[in-house]
C-alpha cells in the first residue's frame, strides 16, 4: 500500500516491511532474531526454535522481490546481544549472502544497543531524504522533519483479532514487528495514541494483504 510521509512515497508492505522506492531502501522492524534461545537462557520457557529461520525467509523473499540498494534494520534486531554473538553459523552465512552488495544499516534498539560483529554499520539513527529513521519515537520533531520508528509493535483489533499494523500519523510511522515470535501492543493503549497523534490511520496486516482504516 501507497502513501506519502514528508514527501516521501513509500510503500508499506504486506510482511510488515517497508519499501521506499527512490531510494531503493528496504526497512524492516524488530527482527528479535534469537529470541527463543535468549528465553530460554534467561527463563527456561522452551519455543520451538525456528523463529530466526522463518524471520531470515521473510527477509530474504522482500530482498529478492525489490533488490534494495540499502537495507535498514530499525532497532531490536537480535532479542540481546547475547542472542545476536550466538547466532548459529547457519543464520550469519544467510545474513553475509542478504548483505553482499549492498548497505546494511542496523539502528540500535533497546535490546541490542551496541554494535555485533554481523558486517554493515550500527547506527543510532539515520537521517535520510527528510525522513529520520530511529527506533524509538521521539518526543518532539522538527517540523521539517519525518519519522519512521518501530519499538512498540503495533496491533490493531479487527474481527476479535489482534493484526499487525503500520501506525501512519501526519509526521510519524510507526512500523509492526518484522520477527516471527513477536508480540504486539494494542493502538489505543497509552503512549501509542499520543505518539501517533490525530487523524492516523491503521495499515493492517492480513491474510497477505494490507488493510487501512482510520484511527480514534
Amino acid at each position: 500500500m501507497d502513501f506519502t510521509l514528508n514527501g516521501a512515497h513509500l510503500t508499506a508492505l504486506p510482511s510488515g516491511a517497508l519499501w521506499w522506492g527512490a531510494q531503493r531502501l528496504l526497512c524492516a522492524s524488530d527482527l528479535h532474531l534469537g529470541k527463543s534461545e535468549r528465553m530460554a537462557r534467561r527463563a527456561g520457557a522452551l519455543l520451538p526454535p525456528y523463529e530466526v529461520a522463518e524471520t531470515l525467509s521473510k527477509l530474504e523473499a522482500d530482498i529478492a522481490a525489490h533488490s534494495p540498494a540499502k537495507v535498514v534494520c530499525l532497532g531490536d534486531s537480535f532479542d540481546d546481544l547475547a542472542a545476536g554473538a550466538g547466532l548459529d553459523d547457519a543464520a550469519r552465512l544467510r545474513l553475509t549472502v542478504l548483505q553482499a552488495g549492498r548497505e546494511w544499516v542496523w539502528i540500535e534498539g533497546n535490546h541490542d544497543a551496541g554494535p555485533l560483529d554481523l558486517g554493515g554499520v550500527h547506527l543510532a539513527e539515520l537521517a535520510l531524504g527528510g525522513i529520520v529513521f530511529r527506533h524509538i519515537a521521539a518526543r518532539n520533531l522538527a517540523a521539517d522533519c519525518g519519522e519512521i520508528s518501530g519499538h512498540y509493535h503495533p496491533k490493531v483489533r479487527l474481527a476479535g483479532q489482534g493484526l499487525p499494523a503500520f501506525l501512519l500519523g501526519q509526521t510519524r510511522l510507526i512500523m509492526p514487528a518484522f520477527g516471527a515470535y513477536t508480540g504486539g501492543m494494542m493502538a489505543d493503549r497509552a503512549p501509542l495514541p499520543d505518539v501517533i497523534g490525530t487523524g492516523a490511520r491503521a495499515l493492517i496486516l492480513r491474510s497477505g494483504k494490507i488493510l487501512q482504516i482510520p484511527l480514534g
